[in-house]
């Protein structure tokens, strides 16, 4: 029953967030700047939800996430700049060279059973590498920004003369993430997931085959992460070896855990409260008071993992509280 109320709980926090999510382009319209932190918000909730695939219901702490986001962007900016290729299809194509990418790293780590500290550690040593790789790869760009052409109204190459229409792209990566994370959650994969990320010993012992259930894990993360690096690209108009950021990365992974890992709605929660927060700070105290915004940031950080260890999504969950021996008498007297 108790599943049931946080199922239908969990559906009218959605939709409420999306019926909001609508109409900020109108309060927000003449501002191009507030409309860009909102999409940088929504940047984070999208990769955050993506990241409970594999760090929520697997259990697996992955910190690659922005690997993925610099795979995507620079598959789709660089087929932009050397071909003009429209971004509709590059990012697809990112998607999927991130994708083979994850693939390449994640069947060797999973194979030799890389668990817990030593897999977080091969991911976020990952993301650094790609980094000097990129640096150094002169026909992609090496270490200097490499700007898209601007075609002002442009939908062929998405290039627009306001962020509003970027805002809906990330707005709609976001419900697709949720939906996703939603039809998986309730799946036999699902199941398979949280099961292994339980215990995964047991896991096998039951029969489930972890790594293949791994695998496809990391596939649906790395892919909406890929596409939403192409689209993160044409956003900001260049493509940068910077965008293999280490500490975003693990940003990620804490959004994941302070939302509350494995529940749908949690890792975005998160997002709007803790990104959505240090945006705020950062663009209205950040030129007074150099680094306060991060202090404050912080503090609210601690305070959440004090108070709501489980995760904040964890506030608008039903919980039974009749004590157990309660029940099962209750139940023999039925």
């Amino acid at each position: 029953m108790n599943r049931k109320k946080n199922h239908n709980l969990e559906n009218l926090l959605l939709l409420f967030f999306l019926v909001i999510a609508l109409f900020v382009p109108l309060i927000f319209g003449s501002s191009h700047y507030n409309i860009l932190l909102v999409t940088t918000v929504l940047i984070y909730g999208v990769m955050a939800t993506s990241w409970n695939i594999i760090g929520g219901l697997a259990g697996q702490l992955d910190l690659a996430s922005f690997a993925y986001l610099g795979l995507g962007a620079f598959t789709s900016s660089t087929l932009f700049i050397r071909f003009n290729f429209t971004p509709w299809i590059g990012m697809i194509l990112g998607g999927l060279v991130a994708v083979a990418f994850a693939l390449l790293i994640g069947f060797p780590l999973f194979r030799f059973r890389i668990r817990e500290v030593w897999y977080a550690l091969t991911t976020c040593a990952l993301v650094e590498v790609l980094k000097v790789v990129f640096n150094m790869w002169e026909e992609v760009g090496g270490p200097v920004e490499r700007y898209l052409p601007y075609f002002s109204g442009s939908l062929y190459h998405m290039r627009f003369g306001s962020y509003i229409p970027y805002y809906y792209l990330i707005l709609g990566m976001l419900v697709i993430a949720l939906l996703v994370n939603s039809r998986i959650a309730r799946s036999k994969l699902g199941f398979y997931l949280k099961a292994l990320g339980e215990d995964e010993d047991a896991a096998e012992v039951l029969g489930v085959n972890t790594r293949a259930c791994k695998l496809r894990a990391l596939v649906y993360y790395a892919f909406i992460i890929g596409v939403t690096g192409a689209i993160y690209a044409n956003i900001y108009g260049y493509v940068h070896p910077s965008f293999f950021n280490g500490q975003e990365s693990i940003k990620i992974a804490i959004l994941g855990i302070v939302g509350g890992r494995g529940i749908t709605y949690g890792p975005l929660l998160a997002a709007l409260l803790l990104v959505g927060t240090q945006e705020f700070l950062r663009a209205s105290l950040g030129g007074e008071v150099s680094g306060l915004y991060l202090v404050i940031y912080s503090v609210i950080l601690i305070l959440v993992v004090l108070f709501k260890p489980r995760g904040i999504a964890t506030f608008f969950q039903y919980r039974n509280k009749k004590p157990a021996k309660q029940e099962v008498k209750e139940k023999n007297v039925i």
